[in-house]
């Protein structure tokens, strides 16, 4: 009962001091929050921190993946509203791309997380949350008869740099509303190259 009770709290105080570093990150970036200010939120110390997460950037570390673990489910229910597989697929782009509208997205896993993990770390990470989804969407459309058979892997690399680039164009942007709509249409365009002439719908 004593190990349950000491497990709890300390999935409690990790759970707290990622919410509180995610709510500061999303308003004022890594680089504008200190540490104390964070364990301060969280109601903690400053060894708390140290004993789950090593320090701020490993913090940031958790929170960027939580914030994409929720990133990646949320994409993969509304692709899940397309009518056939290749649907599916362009559902699913643009929802990613809707995503990059809010500050939170926009702060934490595309300005932010380059910088503080580094871009290989940064790639990789998102591969983890992303790449599968865009994998079994790929081989949903081929198995259909909606896109031409093709090495999946190279193609499921090559579809998210080109969404990972969409997404840094409109975080960037200086009109961040024009830049998606822009880039939604390119994607979309991208997307319908892709499909076999004459295919079916499932």
């Amino acid at each position: 009962m004593d190990v349950k009770t000491k497990a709890e709290q300390s999935a409690t105080t990790r759970a707290a001091l990622i919410g509180a570093a995610r709510t500061l990150f999303a308003q004022r970036g890594y680089s504008g929050v200190p540490a104390e200010e964070i364990v301060r939120a969280a109601g903690v110390t400053r060894g708390a921190l140290y004993h789950h997460f090593g320090g701020k950037e490993d913090l940031f570390r958790a929170v960027f993946e939580a914030v994409e673990g929720e990133l990646t489910k949320r994409i993969a229910s509304e692709a899940m509203t397309g009518a056939d597989p290749f649907a599916a697929m362009r559902a699913g782009a643009q929802a990613f791309l809707d995503s990059c509208l809010d500050p939170e997205v926009q702060r934490i896993t595309l300005l932010d997380a380059p910088a503080v993990l580094g871009w290989q770390q940064w790639r990789e990470l998102g591969q983890r949350y992303g790449l599968g989804l865009i994998r079994a969407s790929l081989e949903a459309a081929m198995d259909a008869g909606q896109i031409a058979r093709q090495p999946v892997t190279p193609l499921a690399h090559l579809h998210m740099g080109a969404l990972d680039e969409a997404a840094l164009l409109i975080a960037q942007a200086d009109d961040v509303p024009a830049a998606r709509r822009e880039i939604g249409a390119v994607v979309d365009g991208f997307l319908a190259s892709f499909r076999l002439p004459d295919s079916p719908a499932t």
